[in-house]
């Protein structure tokens, strides 16, 4: 006669294998976000250069078609004012009395906002710029070599931010454009800047 064994493989998992699996795919979603985000992070910043950089290079094509720099403030935003002033100088779609690029140039050509970010934004009819904001929806900064009181232009620039920044002396240029890299003004560092110098 035969024993009967209990020898019959376990079909199934236990509790405690369970659990395993699911603490090791919870610890390989973390890391998988944490490395996303980053990623993600570092390819706004490469936007936000390739915008910086075109800002500034139409800036010295201007300057090498006119032999001045646009008649601006020397500090600007690109969300406004002098900011968009430039902006539809460079472009070629400035209106008005006083045309500066009288032309009609166009040394900047950039990609149009998506969701409000990450681009120029135009008027409904679509003949002039509104604004240039960067991959966090925040404004380009434009730092121009015209300040007043200037013989000329000397290539010296202060890139003066604020929030505890320091300020940075520029020598050999006519102009630098930044984004602070964050979505909001108070988190910006150095280190998050998206700088052309």
């Amino acid at each position: 006669m035969k024993n009967p064994s209990n020898t019959h493989p376990q079909k199934g998992f236990t509790l405690v294998e369970l659990l395993v699996v699911i603490a090791i795919i919870a610890v390989l979603a973390a890391a998988g976000f944490a490395g996303g985000t980053a990623a993600m992070n570092r390819a706004r910043k490469v936007t936000a250069q390739a915008a910086a950089t075109s800002v500034a290079t139409a800036v010295e094509q201007f300057y090498t078609e006119y032999s001045a720099l646009p008649d601006i403030n020397n500090s600007v935003k690109t969300d406004g004012g002098d900011g968009v002033k430039l902006l539809n100088i460079l472009a070629g779609l400035e209106t008005g009395t006083t045309i500066q690029n009288d032309r009609k140039v166009r040394f900047l050509s950039l990609k149009e906002a998506k969701n409000g970010k990450d681009g120029l934004k135009f008027s409904a009819d679509g003949k002039s710029i509104e604004s240039l904001l960067d991959p966090w929806k925040q404004p380009y900064y434009v730092e121009l070599d015209n300040e007043p009181g200037d013989n000329g232009y000397d290539e010296k620039i202060t890139v003066s931010p604020g929030n505890g920044i320091p300020s940075s002396n520029l020598n050999g240029r006519r102009v630098a454009v930044y984004s602070l890299g964050v979505n909001s003004p108070g988190d910006a560092k150095p280190s998050t800047w998206v700088k052309t110098w």
